[in-house]
């Protein structure tokens, strides 16, 4: 959509849509600060439309013109898929071995230009067409396309494996990278504790990946005070939270948040 630098707002509008969670924030696109943010549980027993209309009333800045509008999809329904490998009339095909499929859903895929990667997913196809009703038009991905992305530039010139975890409350991803190759994504559902440290120490017994040598970092709902970090801690001798102390300065937002949103800020 062509603009005239008269009509440009140099604001950007980013949504990180789940069924059940809501998030949105404003971008300053001359000082890449973030000017707003919000974040809403959505009861999953309520009609997802209605839900979504009353965050829309309580919060006038949506309706505000942006020159950009993101909607990232907070979903473990993808797969990433080398650019080799890839054929887009057979999008189904990707995500059928580790999730279930119907007909009639609809698929889509981000690309990932400077790694060659593709990652298929299955878009919330409901809240986009909400979305469509406040919007001329908007760009959406899914948020493991950020996640991957970050991580494999996180390892640029490190020759050695490293293992990256985004935690949040239900389920957690994980990414195992070496100097900016992918070696594995994975999503896991966990309900206790000891299912979350089973996941992350099988991945690790999996590829071979020493735990008193490889390290793993989080970002997400977590902090070095969550039962979730001290377990893993215990087993995994390198074991940290993202530094986001840069970014969160950068970003001018609390570093709590900044690890919460990593992947909505970066859109």
């Amino acid at each position: 959509m062509h603009q005239d630098i008269t009509q440009k707002t140099y604001k950007k509008l980013c949504f990180e849509v789940a069924p059940n969670n809501f998030s949105f924030c404003v971008m300053d696109l001359i000082s890449n600060k973030i000017v707003s943010h919000k974040s809403y549980k959505i009861n999953v027993n309520n009609v997802i439309e209605e839900e979504l209309w009353k965050v829309f009333v309580e919060n006038p800045i949506l309706a505000e013109r942006y020159d950009d509008v993101i909607v990232l999809h907070n979903s473990n329904l993808n797969s990433f898929v080398p650019s080799s490998l890839f054929d887009p009339n057979y999008l189904g095909s990707y995500i059928q071995y580790n999730s279930k499929v119907f007909e009639t859903d609809y698929f889509a895929y981000d690309y990932i230009d400077t790694y060659d990667l593709n990652n298929v997913f299955i878009p919330h196809t409901n809240i986009n067409n909400y979305l469509l009703d406040h919007y001329d038009s908007f760009d959406y991905k899914n948020c493991n396309s950020i996640f991957v992305k970050k991580a494999l530039d996180f390892s640029k010139n490190k020759d050695s494996k490293q293992v990256w975890v985004h935690f949040q409350e239900d389920r957690f991803e994980i990414v195992v990278t070496k100097n900016q190759h992918l070696l594995l994504f994975n999503t896991f559902i966990y309900n206790t504790l000891e299912d979350f440290i089973y996941y992350l120490l099988f991945t690790y017994e999996q590829l071979q990946l020493n735990p008193e040598i490889v390290p793993v970092q989080f970002i997400g709902d977590i902090n070095k005070e969550s039962d979730y970090f001290k377990i893993a801690y215990k087993y995994i001798r390198n074991c940290d939270i993202l530094d986001v102390f840069q970014l969160k300065t950068a970003f001018n937002v609390e570093e709590k948040d900044m690890l919460k949103h990593f992947i909505l800020f970066h859109s």
